[in-house]
């Protein structure tokens, strides 16, 4: 039972067919209603592009990239009305922004969970400070990215930092993929708490360990990627890889009968 009393979610095991399906199918829905994808992949990377050019006009230049890595971290939550486009269309139901807005402002838990999302993006990037004050110097500061990239590139301080920076943030990525995979579809899909969510979440990882860390490493990757041409990229993957994080939820949580 969940802490609302109410049964806990079933979950099964995925295979990498899963997730290679799951794909298509976002795929298709992204075709099928390009506007809207194009319209939450376009906020997410002029978020991503205010941040940067905040981080840039305080000096902080060098934050740049780890926030490149990082901000992948926020993707389960700003795609949130993707997975509502796709469950709408699933059902043959009318989409607009409006029944979007709607249907994710009726699901109050879903403020924690973007709260949990939040702060674990938080804590990915203090830890990059703390990182570059104990490594490269308390007080290091970089007039330009090139010369960041430099320093980390070429000295065994900057080595460390590379390695150990990326090592933290594979763990943080992963503690909150496993958290947020399933539990953001299942807000939207059903009333549960946020906390039944998350676990339901772990639940469906360790179900399928390997195909869902290989999902997780396929979104890292393909965000940071999208991020690097100034996020544009992120235009048409978050769409993308949103729809089809819906269908992969549907895989492997079992309906309400």
């Amino acid at each position: 039972m969940s802490i609302s009393g109410k049964v806990d979610p079933v979950v099964r095991p995925v295979a990498a067919t899963d997730i290679a399906e799951a794909l298509v199918e976002g795929l298709r829905d992204f075709q099928a209603l390009p506007l809207y994808g194009l319209c939450f992949g376009t906020l997410y990377a002029a978020g991503g592009i205010a941040i940067m050019l905040c981080f840039t006009a305080f000096g902080m230049v060098y934050l740049v990239y780890p926030l490149a890595a990082g901000f992948a971290l926020l993707g389960p939550f700003v795609a949130i009305g993707l997975y509502e486009v796709s469950r709408r269309r699933e059902r043959g139901e009318p989409v607009s922004l409006g029944a979007i807005w709607s249907a994710v402002r009726a699901r109050s838990e879903i403020g924690w969970m973007a709260f949990v999302t939040l702060f674990v993006f938080v804590v990915w990037m203090y830890q990059v400070r703390l990182l570059i004050a104990l490594l490269l110097g308390l007080h290091a500061s970089f007039s330009s990215l090139q010369e960041f990239m430099t320093v980390v590139l070429t000295t065994n301080e900057g080595l460390l930092f590379l390695g150990i920076g990326n090592a933290v943030g594979a763990v943080l990525s992963l503690i909150l993929f496993s958290l947020t995979v399933v539990s953001f579809p299942l807000l939207l899909d059903r009333e549960v708490d946020f906390v039944t969510a998350m676990v339901t979440s772990v639940r469906a990882v360790v179900a399928s360990p390997l195909p869902m860390i290989g999902w997780a490493a396929v979104i890292v990757m393909v965000l940071i990627v999208s991020a690097l041409p100034y996020f544009l990229g992120l235009v048409v993957t978050l769409p993308v890889l949103g729809h089809a994080t819906w269908h992969l939820y549907r895989r492997i949580v079992v309906p309400v009968a």
